[in-house]
């Protein structure tokens, strides 16, 4: 007797577990086959890490601040040293981890998402998509990116939200070109005409056929731009239009203990600025691996 064929409900799951599997595979291949990507990604780790567990694992409170033990320099009690008002510098590296990674990672993916479907539309369809997508993203690189957001901070409010929002509108116009450059050569591609043939819908084609052939370069952009957005909002913090005192954030941090380099008192924004430094290094470095792991090409 035949065994019984999986069920519907049962189908699903396995090729979900197959599909897991084999993205776990092209990881490990991908991470042990350069260096360079390994290093990259448990730098990531680290951060993110240190990001979800950064408030538990700090020894101080890093808003509470203690007049008699102000400007000490590093030590066993005080790793980093503490700052003006004597609050602790470690702890406050630790805090500071998650709000600028989340402002990173969701203003990456606003702007990943808006420029990545309009470039897509632009690139796809052509016409006059194509000439109102290019009009707009040529506005906003017509200014200085960071002159931009500065403004759109300074009109709508300094808060988070007005922070991610402006730094997602100036990454619009990276996504939206490399978008529509990858899809503008794909359209007409053999598996695309063969996919429409067979009476797929325009929407479908995009999702399923030409989107996850444009996807690696667009991961690219993504490492680099979340280093750069991570930039973008300690440098606001920095002049004073990010994120505001007493908060934990690199860029206040920096800001604040640039003012005692001088005096001797370096360990303030040294090692805030070393955070962000390895931040932006650590986005830099993945650009490779992250193309490689959505690469439809290489996973054989």
């Amino acid at each position: 007797m035949s065994p019984l064929p999986p069920t519907a409900d049962s189908q699903p799951t396995g090729g979900r577990q197959r599909s897991a599997k084999v993205f776990w595979s092209q990881f490990v291949y991908i991470a042990t086959g350069n260096p360079v990507t390994l290093i990259a990604f448990s730098l990531f780790l680290l951060i993110v890490t240190v990001a979800i567990f950064g408030p538990s694992l700090a020894p101080f409170d890093p808003l509470a601040s203690d007049a008699a033990n102000a400007l000490q320099p590093p030590s066993w009690k005080h790793w980093f040293g503490t700052d003006n008002v004597g609050r602790d510098v470690f702890s406050r590296v630790l805090v500071a981890t998650r709000l600028d990674l989340l402002i990173s990672i969701t203003a990456v993916a606003i702007s990943f998402v808006v420029g990545g479907f309009l470039g897509m539309l632009a690139g796809y369809y052509g016409g006059w998509w194509d000439r109102l997508v290019g009009r707009m993203v040529d506005t906003i690189m017509a200014f200085p990116l960071f002159v931009l957001a500065m403004g759109i901070v300074a009109a709508a409010g300094n808060t988070v939200e007005n922070i991610v929002y402006a730094t997602a509108i100036i990454n619009v116009p990276f996504y939206a070109r490399v978008a529509r450059a990858e899809v503008n050569v794909r359209r007409n591609a053999g598996y695309v005409l063969a996919a429409k043939l067979a009476g797929n819908s325009d929407i479908r084609v995009m999702a399923l056929h030409v989107f996850p052939n444009a996807l690696p370069p667009m991961m690219v952009q993504v490492s680099l731009n979340m280093g750069w957005a991570i930039l973008n909002a300690a440098g606001l913090s920095f002049i004073g239009l990010g994120v505001q005192p007493p908060t934990a954030e690199w860029g206040i941090m920096v800001a604040e203990g640039a003012n005692y380099i001088v005096s001797g008192e370096w360990w303030m924004a040294i090692f805030p600025g070393a955070a962000l430094m390895l931040a932006v290094f650590t986005f830099n470095l993945m650009g490779d691996g992250l193309r490689d792991l959505v690469d439809p090409q290489r996973r054989t």
